[in-house]
């Protein structure tokens, strides 16, 4: 079956977000365009963060390196839920970012998992074979907004263990750093 890929070129939106409670959360990268068009997968919040956190580093190297202005920070002002219904397309397994210096957008890719390891030449490529994917480029002010918001998106979780940082349920847990005694 040939590889579906959902483009999103400019699109109206591009969030990070959740549905459920703290400890019980699914992550979603959503894009919507101005067609209507919505996309959603799930992926960890550890993938969320990394995400954010590598689409910081490159817009701080593309400023540095090409001398392109580029926006230091953005405040968020999309706090709206995802857009429902939130249907998962597929689970991502892998990712890729990018700066296209053509179009001076920042290019990410969602990949979904299979049954075989992705191989890392079909991130990021327009071949017709592969695993589906999602590739959404947005303008670098659409990115530090995105960052600025999957950060908050990520901590708005359960809070911290001081003495092991695992996340603390609302009745405690079982702290390793205190030999089992619930804390």
């Amino acid at each position: 079956m040939p590889r579906q890929v959902h483009l999103f070129d400019r699109p109206t939106r591009f969030v990070a977000g959740t549905v459920g409670q703290p400890g019980d959360r699914t992550f979603y990268l959503q894009a919507s365009d101005e067609t209507g068009r919505t996309v959603s997968v799930a992926l960890e919040k550890t993938q969320v963060q990394v995400l954010a956190d590598r689409m910081s580093e490159l817009l701080d190297e593309v400023a540095g390196r090409l001398n392109t202005v580029i926006p230091p920070e953005a405040d968020v002002d999309d706090l709206e839920p995802l857009t429902a219904p939130v249907d998962e397309e597929f689970r991502v397994a892998a990712m890729g970012l990018a700066w296209d210096g053509a179009a001076g957008a920042v290019v990410v890719e969602a990949v979904a998992a299979g049954e075989e390891p992705i191989d890392e030449d079909a991130i990021l490529s327009d071949s017709d074979e592969g695993p589906d994917a999602l590739r959404v480029t947005i303008t670098p002010m659409a990115a530090r907004a995105f960052i600025t918001r999957a950060r908050r998106v990520v901590a708005a979780g359960r809070p911290p263990c001081p003495l092991c940082s695992l996340p603390l349920d609302p009745a405690g847990h079982v702290c390793p750093r205190q030999n089992g005694y619930r804390r």
